[in-house]
């Protein structure tokens, strides 16, 4: 769908208005719905103000028989065809008073409801790159414009109410309290006691204003079975990750995380590797799984657990770390929430050639290179 044009044009076209803009909460994407006086699209844009999703939203005068084409050849969003729509006549115009704006808790999606009730979904997936937009309660027929919202709407509709559940449970006075005392009781019983504390580590990253998610870090100093630290994030699984419904089935086995490292380093300078992944798979709208590779994004000679060798580039996340050599790791496996299990990711550097041989021949191959070398994945 084209975005429709913005300003004063030639005579006789008329002028796009923003009924409605918001930016979800992690500051990744941002909707717009936009009105000419003739018809209302929303738009999803990512930074720069590329379009990533969009939809037709409304008629607001009598739809055509056929395809609207002098309005495509303009640029503009066509009224859609009376084949297409569930009022022929058109609708009045939206009253911003009467939308409500709820965005999935992953942050790559989002719904507006009028008076209540869903009026579109621009879920992940909606993609004009790849021709598929989102869904319209006015559309009754699929067109490349707008899917009818009627044909999902069981599916939705559950996850926009759990969408509203989590910015309110998120909103509410106590809940990041009782939610960090879940994570730290768990890595109590798995870890033993804490040792130093860090709080809201991603908002290092953004000039120290606030960010979504919160995310924390733990040190679990070494003690007399372990010759270790291990630090630990808290607060990524309070959300799910963004994306993975495109690639798994069953996002739930999937979707939520914490970040892990066990080291002998200083546990201040190992710890800040972490405000640069713990809102990554928000802020960049992607997702972590066992054996990704994450490539680092400043100087290498900056790269928190390496040493002065500047051929440090990344890190591999495993999920099984005694893949590699080193002593029997602790498990983490048996906290859930929301009914979704938590999975711990290690974290093991890898330099930048390991980066690229990982991207070209695979993480698992990596892998075994890296346990044939003997690497350990305790990081000292």
């Amino acid at each position: 769908m084209s975005v429709l044009r913005k300003g004063p044009a030639t005579p006789g076209e008329t002028t796009t208005t923003v009924v409605r803009a918001e930016t979800s909460p992690y500051g990744s994407r941002r909707l717009t719905l936009e009105s000419d006086g003739v018809v209302t699209a929303a738009y999803l844009r990512k930074k720069r103000d590329v379009v990533v999703g969009a939809v037709w939203v409304a008629n607001h005068r009598a739809a055509p028989d056929g395809p609207d084409r002098a309005r495509l050849n303009a640029g503009l969003a066509p009224l859609m065809p009376a084949s297409h729509v569930r009022d022929p006549d058109g609708r009045g115009p939206l009253d911003p008073a009467e939308l409500e704006i709820v965005w999935f808790e992953e942050g790559d999606g989002v719904a507006v409801l009028e008076s209540g009730e869903p009026l579109l979904v621009l879920p992940g997936w909606s993609d004009v790159g790849r021709g598929i937009p989102g869904y319209s309660r006015d559309a009754t027929a699929q067109s490349p414009f707008a899917f009818p919202l009627d044909d999902e709407l069981a599916e939705f509709l559950p996850r926009i109410e759990r969408a509203r559940e989590h910015w309110k449970a998120c909103a509410a006075d106590g809940s990041w309290a009782g939610f960090q005392q879940s994570i730290l009781g768990h890595l109590l019983q798995r870890l033993g006691p804490g040792g130093h504390y860090w709080h809201d580590v991603g908002s290092q990253l953004t000039g120290g204003r606030a960010a979504a998610p919160t995310v924390g870090v733990s040190e679990r100093p070494a003690r007399g079975d372990r010759d270790y630290t291990v630090l630990s994030t808290v607060g990524m699984s309070r959300q799910r990750m963004p994306t993975v419904e495109l690639y798994e089935d069953d996002v739930a086995p999937h979707s939520r995380i914490e970040l892990a490292v066990a080291t002998s380093l200083p546990t201040r300078r190992a710890g800040s590797i972490f405000p640069w992944l713990a809102q990554y798979p928000w802020r960049s709208v992607t997702w972590f799984a066992p054996g990704d590779v994450v490539k680092w994004y400043h100087e290498p000679r900056t790269f928190p657990l390496g040493g002065d060798d500047a051929s440090w580039g990344g890190v591999l996340l495993l999920e099984e770390p005694s893949r590699l050599a080193g002593p029997v790791p602790p498990g983490l496996r048996g906290l859930t929430l929301d009914g979704d299990p938590v999975r711990w990711l290690w974290l093991v550097p890898i330099t930048a050639e390991e980066h690229r041989y990982a991207k070209s021949e695979g993480s698992d191959a990596l892998v075994r290179r890296l346990a044939q070398q003997g690497r350990s994945w305790i990081v000292s």
